[in-house]
């Protein structure tokens, strides 16, 4: 015979959807064999029953036979040997329904025994096995829903046991249950065979020993035929107690290997994090909004699948997206006192979702393998190799190289390949210069060794300083931003802001990487180097959290603005911005370097780089910030000068291979101060 479907034991504990949806079918299934079997039972209970009746019972039984085909089971509805076998029993049966006299005894052991210990016990075990389950199931729904609800913030070690007690509990309580009851539907197919054709046997046995001058109609083929059915009762019986066996030490070795999953935040030591995942599965709680303040977090199944985020619910046949999280970005958030929560934000920013995973060792894959997608990893021939070896990267790439020029080599055009040469800005302020001593720059010199890196928005203090100006465009003076225990000195130019603000005013939505000093700020290469240290950084420490702001761009400076508040959170002068640059290759990237005075006194001066992500926007906004630099040093020069600098930067420049950037010497916030100065003198006289 065929062979038999099965439930997959070994997904009982992960339960997922589609173990859930091919359970349902088995289910079905076993409803229609309970229904047919109650027919046939009856049937047979006629013959058993009335002595009058049985011509008329035996019938029915033929009839019900040849009506198998055309029930419609679930699972071996194909089964054409099944319906073969049993349209010749039918025939013989309808054959000898005029001959049956007394059959009582041989019956009541031979026919009526088999189907009423089928219909007794095995059916009603099946009955009883599902109620089981049903409670155990909503026993541990309603255990990981107060598991969920546990406090962040208020922690109580008596009410996390027990919730965590009772969490192991339910779910040890349903695995059993579950596994137990698949094992029973699956058994039951061996059964519905057994069930069916032994009593027919018996039947068939019964009337030949009792006729024994029916041979005209018991012929040797049809006891040859007989024979064969009572073999192949035999092959599936015999098939049926190996795979019960199977199960069974399944069970046994599932149950040992599982009792450690079925803590709800297993130990990271004995399961540790797998940060090279480019698929993963499991149940997340959504959080759903339902009013301005209110919200609701529903628990459903999540699937990686390509580059997109699918959910599914219980009972569904398939799961539906959720999100495209190609080119997407995901952090670990802080929402609703609630632990193990992580926000994702679709490309163009326009959608995000907030989940919540059931562990830390979940919150973090599934926090790693979202990153990977969103670098579609996935679309390699690898993809785990793949992302083994960006994290790899990732990990040698705190290791500083010898020499710059190792570093970059694979970056670096092959032997015979022109380079188009590096635009920037002379002392003169003339553009086109090639920088000449890129080969011999070393990694000290663009970013000190042990550098420390800022991931974080810290507000400025500002210190009113005697006869300093209150506000920008109101005269000028010297400010001091602290940042931890250093001060930084910027100075403020005499630039009528408000005038400026009219002319220029974008703002554009970034979110915060990380800053670090740098100790050169005369080439794009000390911006590349600081992204790289910093994503390095976030990479091995896991740090996702990002802070979203609004970049507004000024020909005065650069702000940072709480989207939420509107309050700005730092301040950058424009004069003080002498390089910025977007990534090579991800354009979402870009930096710049604020050149600045250390402490109180303007002879030492000092860089920082601060690193940024933006939605596609990394070259509109260094753009928009080279645009303000222009319109504020026309507005600081006379009209002879705004001239000759005009026609200056009307000429073609020489684009950069390595992305766009734009270098300002210290040259051009002397000629503003000097144009400044002059004007002033001006009108003193």
């Amino acid at each position: 015979m065929p062979g038999i479907d099965k439930l997959p034991i070994e997904e009982t504990l992960e339960d997922s959807p589609q173990t859930r949806s091919l359970l349902g079918v088995f289910e079905e299934d076993a409803t229609a064999i309970s229904n047919y079997m109650n027919q046939l039972y009856q049937a047979m209970h006629r013959i058993y029953d009335a002595q009058n009746e049985l011509s008329a019972a035996t019938h029915l039984t033929s009839k019900l036979l040849k009506e198998y085909e055309k029930q419609r089971f679930p699972l071996g509805g194909d089964d054409e040997v099944m319906s073969s076998t049993l349209q010749q029993f039918s025939k013989v049966i309808d054959e000898l329904s005029s001959c049956h006299a007394v059959l009582s005894t041989q019956l009541a052991d031979a026919m009526m025994f088999p189907i009423t210990q089928f219909k007794e016990r095995d059916l009603k075990e099946i009955l009883t096995l599902k109620e089981v389950f049903q409670i155990a199931s909503n026993d541990h729904d309603a255990a990981i829903n107060r598991y969920s609800r546990l406090s962040k913030k208020r922690e109580n070690d008596k009410v996390k046991y027990e919730v965590t007690e009772d969490v192991y509990t339910s779910r040890k309580k349903q695995h059993q249950t579950m596994m137990h009851y698949f094992c029973a539907l699956n058994t039951l197919q061996y059964k519905k065979k057994i069930a069916l054709l032994e009593p027919l046997l018996g039947y068939m046995q019964a009337q030949i020993s009792f006729f024994k001058m029916g041979s005209e109609n018991l012929n040797e083929q049809l006891e040859e035929f007989l024979a064969n059915i009572g073999t192949s009762v035999q092959n599936v019986r015999r098939e049926m107690d190996s795979d019960i066996e199977t199960m069974q030490q399944t069970i046994e070795d599932l149950e040992v290997a599982s009792d450690p999953l079925y803590v709800p935040d297993p130990d990271p030591t004995k399961f540790p994090v797998n940060r090279n995942l480019t698929r993963k599965a499991g149940y997340l709680n959504a959080r759903n909004k339902t009013g301005l303040v209110s919200s609701t977090w529903d628990r459903q199944f999540y699937f990686t699948q390509g580059g997109n985020l699918m959910s599914q619910a219980r009972g569904d046949v398939a799961g539906g997206l959720a999100m495209d999280i190609d080119n997407c970005s995901v952090m670990a958030v802080d929402c609703e006192d609630r632990r193990y929560c992580f926000q994702i934000t679709s490309f163009d920013g326009k959608k995000s979702s907030i989940l919540q995973a059931e562990s830390k060792k979940d919150h973090e894959e599934w926090i790693c393998t979202i990153n990977n997608i969103s670098k579609q990893i996935y679309l390699s021939e690898n993809p785990e190799e793949t992302a083994a070896r960006v994290n790899q990267s990732a990990l040698e790439a705190v290791t500083p190289s010898p020499s710059f020029q190792q570093r970059h080599e694979s970056l670096r055009p092959a032997a015979g390949q022109s380079r188009p040469p590096t635009a920037r800005t002379s002392s003169s302020g003339s553009l086109g210069s090639e920088s000449t001593n890129l080969a011999a720059l070393s990694l000290d010199s663009l970013v000190a060794p042990d550098t420390p890196i800022q991931f974080d928005i810290i507000s400025p203090v500002c210190e009113d300083q005697p006869g300093q100006a209150k506000a920008f465009g109101q005269g000028g003076g010297n400010v001091f931003y602290s940042f931890g225990k250093e001060i930084w000195h910027l100075k403020i130019y005499n630039t009528p802001c408000s005038v400026i603000d009219s002319i220029l005013h974008q703002l554009f939505i970034v979110r915060f990487l990380g800053s670090m000093e740098v100790k050169s700020d005369d080439h794009p290469d000390v911006v590349y180097e600081t992204m790289r240290q910093i994503l390095a950084a976030r990479a091995i420490h896991n740090i996702f959290r990002m802070t979203e702001s609004h970049l507004l761009v000024t020909c005065d400076c650069l702000k940072l603005i709480d989207p939420q508040t509107q309050v700005t959170r730092l301040t950058f002068p424009l004069p003080c911005v002498v390089l910025y640059a977007t990534h090579q290759e991800n354009k979402r990237l870009f930096g710049f370097v604020l050149r600045t005075s250390s402490g109180r006194s303007e002879s030492n001066l000092s860089s920082v780089c601060y690193i940024f992500e933006s939605n596609n926007e990394g070259e509109k906004i260094c753009d928009s910030v080279g645009l303000a630099k222009q319109i504020a040093l026309h507005a600081e020069l006379d009209l002879e000068e705004q001239s000759r600098l005009i026609a200056a930067s009307s000429r073609p420049n020489q684009a950069s291979s390595e992305g766009q950037f734009v270098v300002l010497s210290s040259s051009q916030s002397e000629e503003s101060d000097l144009g400044e100065g002059g004007k002033k003198r001006e009108s003193e006289a």
